[in-house]
């Protein structure tokens, strides 16, 4: 039996690679698994790999958790389809899609065929990793709060705010009082005023030199 080694790598981040060893008779979802396995990423994401040419240019697509329209339109299902099936040249490639609602995209090329002759080795496996991958989009590094204090940044999480920014929410808190001004008071000295400044005006079209 064959055994295929891919090189994997993140299409925007060249200085990241792995490399996999796996089966001809496993399948794309095995694939699929074993480099999520390798960038740290959780798998239950919807995804594809794309049979490609050359210049990675998709034909055929092999999905995991499909929409319901790549269901109707009968997409292969990665669980369903063995790796031998879809490759008929010793340098295949794959354009692979990891996560649609948050999608990283890799190149995965078949560069070497072994023979499975190795008895208890397990597969798929990786056999080479260079440079970490990129962290997953949306994720946050977990702040330290004191107890207690982490219902007060709920609120922070619902519109979209780092916890990290609660103190200018805080430091509004400690500002000393501010008198409260009566508006009653207010629009009687602005009716003051008023009335001052027309007195003034007439004053001046009389001729007068005084001001009230």
């Amino acid at each position: 039996m064959a055994v295929y080694r891919f090189k994997v790598s993140f299409e925007d981040y060249d200085d990241v690679v792995r490399e996999v060893e796996i089966q001809s008779k496993q399948t794309f979802e095995d694939l699929h698994r074993i480099i999520q396995q390798s960038t740290g990423y959780n798998p239950e994401a919807s995804s594809s790999f794309y049979v490609s040419n050359d210049h990675w240019i998709k034909s055929d697509e092999i999905a995991f958790m499909p929409s319901a329209k790549k269901i109707d339109r009968g997409v292969a299902l990665m669980e369903n389809s063995k790796l031998s099936s879809f490759i008929d040249d010793p340098h295949q490639k794959f354009y692979y899609t990891y996560n649609f609602d948050r999608p990283y995209d890799f190149h995965v090329e078949l560069i070497k065929i072994l023979l499975d002759d190795t008895t208890g080795k397990v597969y798929p496996q990786i056999v080479r990793s260079a440079g970490d991958a990129p962290k997953p989009f949306g994720a946050v590094a977990a702040v330290p709060v004191a107890d207690g204090d982490a219902e007060d940044f709920d609120f922070l999480h619902e519109e979209g705010l780092n916890p990290e920014d609660g103190h200018d929410f805080t430091e509004l808190d400690e500002v000393d009082d501010v008198p409260a001004v009566d508006e009653e008071e207010a629009e009687d000295e602005f009716a003051d005023d008023e009335f001052a400044d027309n007195g003034h005006i007439e004053d001046e079209e009389h001729g007068a030199k005084e001001d009230y």
